[in-house]
């Protein structure tokens, strides 16, 4: 098949990092096949929806782009309308029925696939659907990374957990990981290319290599990548307290790339709810490893997920997560009211908590948390970090932003002297309960 000219796809990406990952290797074979990228469905010959179904709100959300999107395609029928992702795992079929005008549905372990299915749809007419799960998802393809100095790095897919709330391991299948040899190629090609910093991803980074059984994990990978010349800083997600190790907690202090960051979700404080979750710890446990953490890691800046209203919390369970917010001090915490999730074993428990009372839970959670963040941020005023300049904030283009290796943003005035990617020493003026506010030390700025 020819290259195409002036045809153009428009990408949308719903959901995690995983999920924008994806979308990267989505748009390196588009690419390939001579598409160009726009933002505007309007003008695309191509519109790919990369959905996520971890809430069933997620999915409302694509169902009513996938209808706004009708009459694009009665007015063009030429235009090759594709779900991808979680989403198109679950619903399969069901998605052509729901929407006769989608051409393509995706699964999570067909991303390979898509140059072969775009080129089967031009030749001829139809729906074409790839949702068969291998267990193979690490295939050689071509990627369009989205940002210049920040890259994603997929090191593992798939989840062996099965806490009873989450969909994810029904959708993206049994935890595979890819070889440690081609991740670290990868990260080599990256830092040859310029990128500076490099995103580990997996559902649970923590489990790495587990599938080998050779002796291979996630320390080994950090030590292997911690190596490579070029990299200022390595990141990772997500992390799972169970397969969480006091030597990985080692390999994290040792590796001197590696950021002073911890996303360790916990759910809950309540023993006796986690095991309901199927989360495969204790509190007492997540709490001898955050000490260890903090021994190892003094700067560390600690982040979570919290689930308030899961079915059978009592107000004595819900206790329990304050005691421990209030002795973990997390720097920030993702707080989200428990929602049943058609398909995982929690949506059919009984004790269902009423919506007025998650929602008060809520409430008080994020009042402590936001006084704990407020604290923390504040504690970091007069001090001095490195960041890499990520450009303009949102809605200010005189501020600009980056972020400290706990993951701290820092924001401050533009005076036209740093760019895109430049590494900067900035001082922290002002803390604030979700960011910081400072001024660049130019007089001692490296430029990158």
């Amino acid at each position: 098949m020819d290259l195409l000219t002036n045809k153009q796809y428009c990408l949308i990406t719903y959901g995690c990092q995983m999920n924008s990952s994806d979308s990267e290797r989505y748009a390196g074979q588009l690419e390939e096949l001579g598409y160009t990228m726009t933002e505007d469905a309007e003008l695309a010959d191509v519109i790919l929806m990369n959905t996520c179904c971890v809430r069933e709100t997620a999915e409302d959300k694509v169902l009513g782009k996938i209808g706004e999107f009708k009459h694009l395609k009665a007015r063009n029928n030429d235009l090759i309308i594709a779900v991808t992702g979680c989403m198109a795992q679950e619903w399969q079929e069901r998605l052509f029925k729901r929407a006769p005008h989608l051409d393509l549905v995706i699964g999570t372990h067909n991303i390979h696939k898509l140059i072969d299915l775009i080129k089967e749809r031009e030749e001829k007419r139809g729906h074409a659907l790839a949702t068969d799960m291998d267990g193979n998802v690490f295939y050689d393809i071509p990627t369009r990374r989205f940002q210049k100095f920040f890259a994603w790095v997929p090191i593992m897919n798939g989840c062996n957990k099965f806490c009873t709330y989450c969909i994810v391991p029904y959708v993206r299948g049994r935890e595979v990981s890819r070889p440690l040899e081609e991740i670290v190629e990868e990260v080599r090609n990256l830092a040859d290319e310029g990128y500076k910093e490099i995103t580990l991803l997996g559902q649970n980074v923590n489990s790495y290599g587990l599938d080998f059984k050779d002796g291979t994990d996630f320390s080994a990978l950090l030590y292997a990548v911690e190596e490579i010349d070029g990299i200022e800083r390595v990141r990772y997600m997500t992390s799972h307290p169970k397969d969480m190790t006091f030597a990985m907690v080692d390999a994290i202090a040792q590796c001197s790339k590696v950021v002073t960051h911890l996303h360790l979700p916990v759910q809950s404080g309540s023993t006796e709810l986690l095991k309901k979750m199927n989360r495969g710890y204790s509190a007492e446990h997540y709490l001898e490893l955050i000490e260890y953490v903090r021994e190892k890691i003094p700067d560390v800046a600690l982040t979570t997920d919290l689930i308030v209203g899961f079915p059978g919390e009592t107000e004595d369970m819900f206790q329990d997560t304050l005691k421990l917010l209030k002795k973990v001090r997390y720097d920030m915490a993702y707080t989200f009211i428990y929602s049943p999730r058609t398909g995982t074993p929690a949506a059919t428990m009984g004790n269902q908590v009423p919506q007025e009372v998650k929602s008060d839970r809520l409430r008080r959670l994020m009042a402590v948390q936001n006084e704990i963040s407020l604290a923390c941020n504040k504690e970091m005023e007069g001090r001095d970090y490195e960041v890499i300049v990520e450009g303009p904030t949102k809605n200010d283009e005189n501020h600009w932003f980056g972020r400290t290796s706990g993951n701290k943003m820092i924001i401050w005035e533009n005076d036209g002297a740093l760019a895109v990617g430049d590494t900067v020493p900035v001082h922290v003026d002002k803390g604030q309960t979700w960011v910081l506010k400072g001024h660049t030390l130019k007089q001692e700025a490296h430029i990158g």
